[in-house]
C-alpha cells in the first residue's frame, strides 16, 4: 500500500495487486486480483474503495495531475466527487 496523498481532510492510498504466495492453490497471504484505490474522507468517517474502471479512470486523472501539478483545491474537489461513493466507515486507518 502507498500514500499518495494525504490533508486534514482526505487520505489516498494505492493497494497494489499481490502474485499468489506459497504453494500451489493456496497463497501465503491474502491476494488482491488487481490494483485498487482508498479514498477516506476523514470528515464523514468513511471510504471508498475504486477497482476495475473506476480505477482506471482514477489513474488517469493521477496521470492528468502528474502533466499539471493541481492546487490542493483542484486535488481536493476531485476527491469530493468521489465521496458520494463512500459507503463503508472506516474502522482502522
Amino acid at each position: 500500500m502507498n500514500l499518495l496523498y494525504e490533508s486534514e481532510d482526505f487520505a489516498v492510498m494505492h493497494l497494489l495487486a499481490n502474485e499468489a504466495g506459497e504453494g500451489e492453490n493456496k497463497p501465503a497471504r491474502p491476494v488482491l486480483e488487481r490494483h485498487g484505490f482508498e479514498i477516506v474522507d476523514k470528515r464523514s468517517g468513511k471510504e471508498v474503495y475504486l477497482d476495475g474502471s473506476w480505477a482506471e479512470l482514477f489513474q488517469q486523472q493521477l496521470q492528468a495531475w502528474q502533466q499539471h501539478s493541481p492546487t490542493q483545491e483542484e486535488v481536493e474537489d476531485t476527491l469530493e466527487g468521489y465521496t458520494g461513493l463512500a459507503q463503508q466507515p472506516v474502522v482502522v486507518h
